[in-house]
């Protein structure tokens, strides 16, 4: 799992069948970014919590991805 902050979303006019009213958001961590599927409902300048691979259909089976965004985070301790 990364954890990262939501900087945008992202827009298609056109895409599968399988991913209609599917929100997906820019995530970025670690001077990287990646598109995942909001699975919680977050929004620009959230810290989520992201799981990619297999595990971002955990939330969903049906949704053809493999990055999902599965938590808002409120606080972070430690390092």
């Amino acid at each position: 799992m990364i954890l990262g902050i939501v900087t945008g979303s992202v827009w298609a006019t056109k895409k599968s069948e399988a991913l209609r009213g599917q929100t997906f958001l820019e995530v970025t961590f670690d001077g990287h970014y990646t598109v995942a599927a909001d699975l919680v409902g977050a929004g620009i300048g959230d810290r989520v919590l992201v799981t990619m691979g297999s595990g971002a259909r955990a939330g969903n089976p049906d949704l053809p991805c493999d990055a999902a965004i599965v938590a808002i985070l409120d606080e972070r301790q430690g390092n």
